[in-house]
């Protein structure tokens, strides 16, 4: 049995260039040359993605005459999925957390529309000329306006202009 590091995957994953290759081979078997021409990239930068990949045994070389042929190798993969499955159960719970909570919270907000008052905010309640503590101003427009401890209105103050002062 072959035990492969969890270490070179991880670290041969971290490329996206790398990737794209692997996302390439799922394909089949395919050589060298097709490989590089499906990116960007110089041909020897390409042979250096497929030699850390084969390092890190995520794809298998196999040469015919002059040609290298490579194809995926998933094992390696498998290390990685048993230490992402921890993860996939904590988002689960945590997901599954998530909506118990908002169905919940959802519930009760239905409930609330479905009494009497239909759960929703009163609107403020205008002041009255009534209340004790406000009357109405003098004026064209009506306004309230709040009264001093001894019952009487504040006091109006008036500006004149320059030259508008009486005398």
């Amino acid at each position: 049995m072959v035990t492969y590091s969890a270490e070179a995957t991880f670290s041969a994953l971290a490329d996206p260039t790398r990737r794209a290759v692997l996302d390439l081979l799922r394909k089949g078997r395919q050589p060298a040359g097709q490989i590089a021409q499906a990116f960007p990239v110089s041909r020897p930068a390409i042979s250096k993605h497929l030699r850390l990949l084969r390092r890190a045994h995520l794809v298998n070389e196999h040469r015919e005459g002059r040609h290298r042929f490579y194809h995926l190798n998933p094992e390696p993969l498998r290390a990685v999925d048993s230490w992402l499955e921890q993860y996939r159960s904590f988002w689960t719970a945590s997901l599954s957390n998530l909506k118990a909570f908002v169905e919940a919270e959802y519930a009760k907000e239905l409930a609330r529309l479905d009494s009497p008052d239909l759960g929703l905010p009163r609107p403020p309640k205008r002041p009255s000329p009534h209340q004790p503590g406000l009357a109405l101003s003098q004026g064209s427009k009506e306004k309230y306006v709040e009264q001093n401890r001894s019952g009487h209105r504040p006091r109006k103050t008036r500006t004149f202009r320059k030259g508008d002062r009486p005398s």
